[in-house]
């Protein structure tokens, strides 16, 4: 007697059970990366571009791109790239040898570089491949970096007698030859290539303020990878051959390929710390503790959701990330802009100095880099781990387009930044949990929020310790962004006449320091939570007040069969979600007013801890819920300094 097989459902897919002989719905396959019926199995020296044939094509799915980007990453994790990379690397030493009066030299990069940008299946953007699939940065590359540098310095004609050049009449060869640049097969054998993400997390509307939309896109970009340069020399003298080599070095110093005002694409020659250049705008040391910045999720499985869609389930790594530091810089200046400017104005600013692409692409004004970044601690996996933490020296330097500024612009710009990147040290953490202080949980994630702490700050970013002395820095602080940001700006600001970028509702709010947002410091006992400060504590309780009904709600809806009462206690359900998301924020969609839903939002609430005080920044704070929890906060605190608006513009 045969044996009936047995049918293999995809992990959490199992339909439900069905009596009276009624069919069984199919199970759902689960997202593939692959061609259909195609199950590649390429060897462990297969390069991505193996792995490309087999992909399918783009799927049209709104949820499931990413996943499986993802996915596809994942298969690729444990190949080997060190035979071909290091034929490749020893041939460039070989074509380069010095014994024959040529020269190949290595260049490290202290964090991830990006050549090529070429967009490959499902809009991934992929680094530059050589024939075989190998990263590398193409000769051309390399040549347009020196040249570059030379033009600057020697001009455009001296330039083309070493470069060579293609005029009609007077064209020549270069005399030096640039190989192409592989990388060193690294600690993970694939010269640094490795899973990136890029996450645009607000959107602007035209003039209007931005929105929150997060729109995570995976990619390719090489970490931490060490080229081997080869230079081949083709009669030029002495100094011109000893150029061309300062000349490149200097070059990739400043960065090549794309994002470089972000951190990627510096290139270090000696591989030794590089004294403060003149173009350094400042340098601080910092510790970040608790929910760290991450720049890729790990594949682990594909679990159904309640609506019978695919969703990926990742673990996030911890990485030191110099663009969340941008990003959160450029947080801060929109919404500190917002309450003395006009939004079309705030949004040209915001371009013209931290970069984009809309209304029209503008290359930023300075870089941001972090030194010797570590992960001391990745996120916690149990209730013993310590918090996460990360440390380095955050550095900003100007950019390649701050020379061409007007005076007035130029001088202003540092200043700026300065009292701007303080403001960011100080009213928030960076990642995900900046919104909140760090503090430990009973359950998974075991740790939730972030503090960003100076370390050996020098008298300028210094942290009073008194809440008194620290108001009064705030302020002075605050004040040196605004005139500095009326310098830059040419506009006259006037902080006794705040805007109303919104009309503010209990649903609506705009996450900017306007006429309808508070900022103050605090310090209480608060509810005797161990782990919470004072005004997190205070929150929490408020916020659980409103949700906690919820639960017993929905199981009273389940159960009931009168449509009436099923009805009335979904919409109590409904107010309960929406109230808690007006003053947390949540990921559950909601429907706040008739017609329009909401999806993921962020909190209007801002907490930093400084142990004996709590920073409080309520965005949208006239109306309930967040009025009524700053009352409460304010009546149970046992002192309060209002910062925001400035009690004496």
């Amino acid at each position: 007697m045969n044996q009936r097989p047995q049918r293999q459902n995809p992990p959490g897919n199992n339909p439900p059970r069905q009596g009276g002989g009624r069919q069984q719905p199919a199970p759902i396959p689960e997202p593939s990366p692959w061609l259909e019926g195609i199950q590649p199995n390429p060897g462990g020296s297969a390069s991505f571009v193996e792995y490309l044939r087999w992909l399918r094509q783009k799927s049209g799915s709104t949820t499931m791109d990413a996943g499986t980007q993802v996915q596809l990453l994942s298969k690729f994790d444990g190949n080997n790239f060190s035979t071909a990379l290091n034929r490749l690397t020893n041939r460039t030493r070989l074509l380069a040898n010095p014994q024959q009066g040529h020269v190949h030299f290595e260049v490290t990069c202290p964090w991830r570089i990006r050549v090529g940008g070429t967009k490959g299946p499902e809009s991934m953007l992929l680094p530059a491949f050589d024939n075989l699939g190998m990263p590398y940065i193409p000769s051309s590359t390399l040549r347009g970096v020196a040249r570059a540098m030379a033009v600057k310095e020697i001009g455009e004609e001296d330039a083309k007698k070493i470069f060579g050049s293609i005029d009609v009449n007077q064209g020549s060869m270069g005399k030096v030859t640039f190989l192409d640049a592989y990388p060193l097969p690294g600690n993970n054998h694939k010269g640094g290539l490795k899973p990136d993400m890029a996450n645009a997390i607000w959107k602007w509307n035209g003039n209007n303020p931005p929105t929150y939309s997060p729109n995570p896109n995976t990619f390719l970009s090489l970490e931490k990878p060490t080229f081997v340069i080869g230079l081949r020399r083709n009669g030029c003298s002495d100094d011109e051959w000893a150029n061309v080599q300062k000349w490149l070095k200097n070059g990739l110093a400043q960065g090549i390929g794309s994002q470089v005002n972000s951190g990627y694409g510096s290139l270090e020659a000696d591989g030794r710390p590089k004294p403060i250049r003149e173009d350094t705008i400042l340098q601080v040391p910092f510790e970040l503790e608790g929910q760290l910045s991450h720049g890729r999720k790990r594949f682990i499985q594909w679990n159904l959701n309640n609506r019978q869609q695919w969703q990926m389930r990742g673990a996030s790594e911890a990485e030191v990330r110099p663009v969340a530091f941008k990003n959160m810089l450029r947080y801060w200046f929109r919404s500190l802009a917002f309450g003395v400017l006009p939004p079309q104005q705030v949004r040209l600013l915001e371009v013209k100095i931290f970069g984009g692409i809309e209304p029209a692409p503008h290359t930023g004004l300075f870089r941001v880099e972090i030194r010797d970044g570590r992960v001391v601690n990745d996120n916690a996996q149990s209730s013993h781990d310590p918090s996460g933490l990360i440390t380095g020296n955050l550095v900003l330097r100007n950019s390649s387009q701050t020379r061409s500024l007007p005076e007035y612009e130029r001088a202003s710009l540092p200043n700026l930044l300065k009292n701007l990147t303080w403001l960011m040290f100080h009213l928030g953490g960076v990642g995900q949990g900046a919104r909140r202080p760090c503090y430990s949980r009973q359950r998974s994630p075991w740790y939730r929020g972030s503090k960003l702490l100076l370390t050996q700050p020098d008298s300028f970013f210094q942290t009073p310790d008194n809440p008194q002395d620290f108001a009064l820095l705030f302020s002075d602080r605050s004040r040196h962004f605004f005139e500095a940001l009326a310098l830059f700006s040419n506009h006259r600001i006037r902080l006794n006449q705040l805007n109303a970028v919104t009309q503010v509702s209990p649903s609506t709010w705009a996450e900017a320091f306007d006429v309808s947002s508070r900022l103050y410091i605090v310090s209480g006992e608060g509810l005797g939570t161990p782990n919470k400060s004072h005004a997190l504590d205070i929150l929490h309780d408020f916020f659980h007040q409103i949700t906690d009904p919820i639960a017993d709600l929905r199981q009273r809806a389940k159960n009931s069969k009168n449509q009436q009462e099923k009805s009335e206690l979904d919409q109590q359900v409904s107010t309960h979600l929406t109230r808690g998301k007006n003053l947390c924020g949540g990921t559950e969609t909601d429907y706040p007013t008739s017609g329009d839903s909401r999806n993921a939002i962020p909190s209007p609430v801002w907490i930093a801890d400084y142990q004996d005080f709590q920073l409080v920044l309520v965005f949208g704070a006239t109306k309930d819920p967040r009025s009524t929890y700053l009352k409460v906060l304010l009546e149970n605190s046992e002192r309060s300094i209002k910062l925001w608006p400035f009690p004496n513009p």
